[in-house]
């Protein structure tokens, strides 16, 4: 089992979903865990809800906002003493076509998606350096190949995260700074609840939709957290600019079952 005893980890957009999961899988494999969020009351709930034996502390940051990406991390190596781990998890999946979505939706989803990562990023590796090394890990989506029409801004803000994950992974290998990503099949959290309900659909939208996944079951946010884990301890330690595709099929590969 991977150990991350004794790391420091930010994890963005962790009061639930895939980044709750993530945060609480760390904190079990000995990692001194940050949340991030924007809402202090949801964090303190999530910070509970890890237990009393975590070594947890949050940090209130809006990340469309250069100074608050910038600050999230410097509060983390405040709190702790450095970053060993930083996991880009925080998306916005506003929903908008290529044709014509709003030039301040595609904005704000970029801003958030593939600016917030990048000036993370940047924030953490000055940390990383001084202390030989660091693991980052972007979560991306398989959408990034050719996602849902409605999801267009969202898809090719993904598409750039593993643009981004490459070119980091390949210009900071001389520090020992992985960079590393998952591309995340169709997950069940709470998130994904609001919004099917916010599109029409009923409760017996989970059934529709495992009927179409050959394993029998949606993907759970501790399938991430496993991936993840992966690659934020050492044993991914010769791993980088690695992009996985955590899905039940080849992504493209016509239906078989």
């Amino acid at each position: 089992m991977a150990s991350l005893t004794g790391r420091v980890a930010l994890v963005t957009g962790s009061t639930s979903g895939i980044g709750f999961g993530i945060a609480s899988h760390f904190a079990t494999l000995g990692a001194r865990v940050v949340l991030h969020g924007r809402r202090e009351a949801e964090l303190r709930t999530a910070v509970t809800r890890l237990g009393d034996a975590a070594e947890a502390a949050y940090v209130i940051a809006d990340l469309v906002e250069v100074e608050d990406c910038r600050r999230a991390v410097r509060e983390t190596v405040d709190r702790f003493g450095g970053i060993d781990v930083l996991v880009n998890n925080a998306a916005s999946t506003a929903r908008g076509y290529l044709e014509d979505a709003p030039v301040e939706l595609w904005d704000a989803v970029m801003h958030v998606n593939l600016r917030a990562p990048f000036l993370l990023l940047q924030e953490a590796v000055k940390s990383m350096k001084g202390r030989g090394g660091g693991s980052i890990v972007n979560i991306g989506s398989v959408n990034a190949y050719i996602g849902e029409p409605k999801l267009g801004p969202y898809s090719v803000s993904k598409g750039g995260l593993m643009t981004l994950t490459r070119n980091a992974a390949s210009s900071l290998g001389r520090h020992h700074i992985r960079v590393n990503q998952i591309n995340v099949g169709w997950t069940l959290t709470e998130g994904e609840h609001r919004v099917k309900h916010l599109e029409g659909h009923g409760d017996d939208w989970v059934a529709g939709a495992v009927a179409t996944r050959p394993f029998g079951r949606l993907l759970l946010p501790h399938d991430v957290a496993l991936a993840a884990a992966y690659f934020a301890s050492d044993d991914s330690a010769l791993v980088t600019g690695t992009v996985m595709d955590l899905e039940q099929f080849p992504i493209g590969a016509p239906p078989n079952w």
